[in-house]
């Protein structure tokens, strides 16, 4: 491959050539590899818009369109990647100039490589986010698959980690898919901001050719064009928001490894992962250890990592472009890998897992996880402040701890005797409003506020989220 445009690009202000070591610390060839199928797109897009401006000749156009598409169907290994090219720009440039001789010059007509990166990473970008999106609304189907198995399989609900009330695992379920939504339209949103051309920008002041921006953003697919040329070559933000979208979704998606973690262990026995995203001990034969959950939580960090290493190279930088820029791209890219590869293989750990129902239940009629239902059942029945059922119950929770009572033992002679000691009074309610009230299976059938857990509630907001997957896989939302 003939270097001469590369020489040239220097031989102008330059006297001397880069050593080969600063050649090598300043390339980005390692990470250009990533944009060089937008890197043609966009020099096919403003050669294009150059032929149609009367900027370029026609021949001139069609030669170098014809260099580029012969590039295309070779692919990125055709190009010589010394690190002495500096970037994927030149890579190109010096095989359309190889190509076509000098004429290849002209691909470069009212085109600052400021701009073209600019192009080329959104180009990309917004690819990926589709990927990353679809990707979401496939986890949320699968857990609505998996929530619409289980709308009447009941276990207890935690708050700081203690047995808190009865719930429902499709209950349960849905709040990864609601959470999982939220990440969703975070990307949705910041894809705003991505899809817009910075292209015709140029360095930073745009040109005095009569280039059209809009057709150039047409061609490329963008959905408008960048207001203002120095803000178009210099901004990263856009890529700063993915990265802090794609780390929240790495918060929820460890949140569901930690829970499946937790709960595949003896002491909760509510969950079985499959042995596919398992692992055994060296030592410990017994051993069956969630490798695959535990470096999903972990790879959470990168993504936590990779903000702030963007953030910290975007600080303070004065307008417009500076080269510190191209030291984002690798931290953004290496984001997008890892909270995709995280959000797969998650989705389908979670596919996966054994839910031991009856573990479950037994473990939603174990310690007084209806107690709040007891507490608002004197509410309706008696007309008592919920304060002071509140302590009634809470007195008879550590009286059955106490004395080793199970809830279903609990009656309302014992409600009556505590009732006396805290207000002089006895209740008299009904023993069978008070089974009811400590049946965790009954409790769940009360909560019918939008939002809860009981089965009709849960089918509602099962359909409502496939109603949201089938709109946003179809464009309508």
């Amino acid at each position: 491959m003939n270097p001469r445009s590369g020489r040239l690009l220097r031989k102008g202000r330059l006297k001397d050539k880069m050593t080969d070591a600063a050649a090598s610390f300043t390339s980005s060839l390692e990470f250009d590899r990533r944009i060089f199928e937008a890197d043609l797109q966009c020099n096919m897009a403003h050669t294009t818009m150059l032929k149609e401006q009367d900027i370029i000749s026609p021949e001139d156009a069609d030669k170098i369109l014809g260099a580029l598409q012969k590039l295309e169907a070779e692919g990125v290994d055709a190009l010589d990647l010394d690190p002495s090219v500096e970037d994927i720009h030149m890579a190109v440039e010096n095989y359309v100039t190889h190509e076509i001789g000098e004429v290849a010059g002209f691909m470069h007509t009212a085109k600052s490589r400021n701009d073209q990166v600019a192009t080329d990473l959104r180009l990309v970008l917004k690819y990926e986010v589709e990927e990353i999106q679809d990707d979401l609304l496939r986890f949320i189907g699968v857990i609505l698959d998996m929530a619409d198995n289980h709308r009447e399989t009941v276990m207890v609900g935690y708050t700081h980690l203690q047995h808190a009330q009865p719930t429902t695992f499709a209950h349960h379920l849905l709040s990864y898919a609601n959470a999982i939504k939220r990440d969703y339209q975070r990307l949705k949103d910041a894809y705003q901001r991505i899809d817009m051309s910075p292209l015709g920008s140029a360095a930073l002041t745009t040109t005095s050719f009569k280039i059209d921006r809009e057709m150039t953003q047409k061609l490329l697919g963008f959905g408008s064009v960048m207001d203002n040329s120095i803000d178009a070559v210099s901004s990263r933000d856009f890529m700063a928001e993915t990265v802090f979208s794609l780390a929240l979704l790495g918060s929820t998606l460890t949140k569901i490894c930690e829970e499946m973690i937790l709960w595949s262990t003896y002491e909760f026995g509510m969950v079985e992962i499959s042995d596919e995203f398992s692992s055994t001990s060296s030592i410990m034969p017994q051993k069956k250890n969630p490798d695959v959950a535990e470096i999903a939580r972990a790879k959470t960090a990168t993504l936590y990592g990779e903000l702030m290493a963007i953030l910290t190279i975007l600080k303070a930088l004065p307008q417009s472009y500076n080269r510190d820029l191209q030291e984002v791209t690798p931290h953004l890219w290496n984001a997008v890998d890892t909270a995709h590869s995280m959000l797969n293989i998650t989705r389908e750990m979670l596919s996966s897992i054994d839910f031991k129902k009856e573990r479950a239940l037994k473990l939603a009629k174990a310690n007084f996880s209806t107690a709040t239902e007891l507490a608002d059942l004197m509410v309706k029945e008696k007309r008592m402040p919920f304060r002071l059922a509140h302590q009634i119950v809470g007195r008879t929770v550590t009286t059955a701890l106490e004395n080793g009572l199970e809830p279903e033992e609990i009656d309302s002679k014992i409600l009556d005797k505590i009732s006396e000691e805290v207000t002089g009074e006895s209740l008299d309610l009904d023993d069978e409003l008070v089974r009811k009230a400590l049946d965790p299976s009954e409790v769940i059938k009360t909560r019918k506020v939008v939002g809860g857990p009981s089965p009709e509630i849960v089918a509602d907001a099962i359909l409502k989220l496939r109603g949201f997957i089938e709109a946003e896989s179809s464009g309508n939302v």
